[in-house]
């Protein structure tokens, strides 16, 4: 896989791999893992939201009220 990056999002990556003392490749790597594990987690909370919605909707309703 190649990434091209913006020259400012290149200057950005080597900033902070060079403030956190790894190399851009591992800040690149930590970036990608963070927003797969933020993103499967809207998923799940996504899901559990459809789950209570199906489950109880008249109780979600007088909430409402």
């Amino acid at each position: 896989m190649a990434l091209t990056l913006t020259e400012e999002e290149q200057a950005a990556l080597r900033e902070r791999a060079a403030l956190e003392g790894v190399s851009m490749q591992e800040v690149a790597r930590r970036a990608v893992r963070e927003y797969i594990a933020r993103r499967e987690h809207s998923d799940r909370v996504a899901a559990a939201a459809e789950l209570i919605t199906q489950s109880h909707p008249n109780a979600l309703r007088r909430l409402g009220e």
